[in-house]
């Protein structure tokens, strides 16, 4: 069986997140102003929690595991990106609940002349569901123990 190509990749750059993805800012991300609207953050960090699962082998389990909704989500920009920019954006498990997951971001520019710079840092929180029900489920074991396994009990 093959292994699925990650598109992110385990890091120590930037304790205490272990786990980020890289992405390049599109033209078509830009807003009139030329840096990328604020909006376009949030497919950055589903790309980055998508890819933080497949890390955990969590992606084809998904039927198994149920389903997630984004329940809140809060966003605090630092910098503006630009056209061409390359970013890394880091993603954590914080907090683990009954029914929810909080996942905290950090979007950095990568720069060869000089220090990193953060644009905006995310905290997201997802509830497990029932789909038929719209009911809150517990979270799914196997997405707990790969959590705990991977980022610690901490």
């Amino acid at each position: 069986m093959s292994h699925p190509v990650e598109l992110g990749h385990v890091t120590d750059r930037r304790p205490p997140f272990r786990y980020a993805a890289y992405t390049r800012v599109g033209f078509s991300e830009t807003d009139a102003q030329g840096v990328v609207y604020y909006g376009r953050y949030m497919p950055y960090f589903d790309l980055s929690r998508t890819e933080y699962h497949r890390h955990l082998d969590l992606g084809r389990a998904r039927a198994d595991l149920g389903d997630f909704a984004m329940r809140a989500s809060s966003v605090e920009y630092f910098a503006p990106a630009r056209f061409d920019d390359l970013l890394e954006i880091f993603v954590r498990v914080g907090r683990i609940g009954t029914t929810s997951v909080t996942y905290e971001h950090e979007a950095y520019r990568l720069s060869d002349d000089a220090e990193d710079e953060l644009m905006c840092r995310a905290q997201q929180t997802v509830v497990s569901l029932d789909l038929a029900t719209r009911r809150p489920l517990p979270v799914p074991g196997a997405l707990r123990d790969a959590v705990l396994a991977f980022e610690g009990a901490a």
